[in-house]
């Protein structure tokens, strides 16, 4: 993860993020999503590559959210550019693009995420919030031997999540919904979730889309007859 500057908004624990997509309305989407989480914060949007490229100049996001599908560019060529130009800025790549090519390209080009559209917003928050947790460890990190090498390398993932849970949520909440996962048998909803803690439904499913960010659940989907299918989580283990 490259976004590692000492800036103003690093400082604050502001992730300032940039919206890039050629659709205005997709865009607002996507930018509304972004605001709904208290860590973040939209600094502008672009429908170019090229408005990309200036808007980065401009406004120094911690993190662009990038569509691959420009008018002017393809996005993935906005990413040499703009370490030619100096950015060290994250990207999560936000695209409909499903070729292996364009992951790969991704990929090369150290992206921190890569998000089909079309999702919702729990999807985004789930992504957002591990880039978060990462993020601040990188910032935080003091490499004293291989061990801590290697854990930025892991992209955390050998340090232990819970003490760094999002604003808003409290580790008492948070053990009560992991108890509740780990003695369910096979698969937990959201309200069945809230039924087994006390908490509620809305509640239940922040916590176990937590614990399927950082790698403690898994997700699965129920479809139904009608309506939209139900998220169902299972325990899978330590993120520890």
């Amino acid at each position: 993860m490259s976004g590692m500057r000492g800036g103003t908004a690093a400082a604050v624990g502001t992730i300032d993020v940039l919206v890039v997509d050629d659709d205005f309305r997709v865009a607002r989407v996507h930018r509304a999503y972004v605001e709904r989480l208290d860590v973040f914060r939209v600094v502008g949007v672009a429908g170019t590559g090229e408005q990309a490229i200036a808007a980065v100049d401009e406004l120094r996001p911690d993190l662009v959210l990038l569509d691959l599908y420009l008018p002017d560019l393809f996005g993935l060529d906005v990413i040499p550019r703009l370490r030619t130009a100096g950015h060290d800025c994250d990207v999560m790549v936000i695209s409909a693009a499903r070729e292996a090519d364009a992951v790969r390209g991704a990929v090369r080009h150290g992206v921190v995420d890569y998000l089909l559209k079309p999702f919702d917003f729990e999807d985004l928050r789930g992504r957002l919030e591990r880039y978060a947790v990462q993020r601040g460890r990188l910032l935080d990190t003091v490499v004293r031997g291989q061990a801590d090498v290697d854990r930025v390398l892991a992209g955390g993932a050998a340090g232990p999540v819970s003490p760094v849970l999002p604003k808003g949520m409290s580790t008492e909440t948070a053990g009560l919904v992991e108890r509740a996962l780990r003695q369910a048998d096979g698969t937990l909803s959201a309200t069945e979730c809230a039924g087994l803690t006390g908490v509620s439904r809305v509640s239940a499913r922040r916590y176990l889309e937590y614990f399927h960010t950082v790698g403690t659940a898994d997700v699965s989907l129920r479809y139904g007859a009608t309506g939209r299918p139900e998220r169902r989580y299972r325990f899978v283990g330590s993120a520890g």
